[in-house]
């Protein structure tokens, strides 16, 4: 489960400034979290006013290459089948991370798909009105290892108690 958050609406011309993810399994313990210092001179306040940050601070962040290469390796230490991501708004989170790996390292390692949690939610339920958010038990923070352990709460929910057919290992 991924999550992130950017100082603007779309990558290259605005920054992703923070990046985590969670391993969807039993205590959630497996986590990333990177902090990402902006790419361009560009950036819209109320973006990044959702992080809590400061522009100030954000320019003290690390390397976004480093943190991508730190990224990619702790997925490959996950020794998995298969990497998915999955994320609250696939649409937003995915068309930064996929920027993000693929102008920095040349390649994302969890290909060229992601899966969008609350549309899975709506189909399993059969309504497009319809909102997973209640299943959380992590406070939905814009810390993103937060965001994204009660996203993969809500996953793990859905596989348990709903039916969900998954395979997460």
């Amino acid at each position: 489960m991924v999550d992130i958050e950017s100082d603007g609406p779309i990558p290259g011309d605005y920054s992703m400034i923070c990046l985590g993810a969670v391993v969807v399994e039993a205590g959630l313990s497996r986590t990333f979290y990177g902090r990402l210092r902006p790419i361009s001179d560009a950036w819209v306040e109320a973006s990044l006013k959702v992080s809590g940050f400061t522009r100030a601070e954000v320019m003290d962040f690390d390397d976004p290459r480093a943190v991508m290469e730190a990224f990619a390796a702790w997925l490959a230490s996950l020794k998995t089948k298969r990497l998915l991501f999955i994320s609250d708004n696939n649409g937003f989170d995915w068309q930064f991370v996929n920027w993000y790996f693929h102008h920095f390292l040349g390649k994302n390692p969890f290909g060229f798909s992601s899966q969008n949690l609350g549309s899975l939610y709506k189909g399993m339920v059969k309504d497009t009105f319809s909102t997973f958010k209640h299943l959380r038990k992590t406070e939905h923070t814009h810390n993103p290892v937060d965001d994204a352990r009660g996203n993969a709460e809500a996953l793990l929910h859905m596989k348990e108690h709903m039916g969900l057919k998954i395979a997460l290992d």
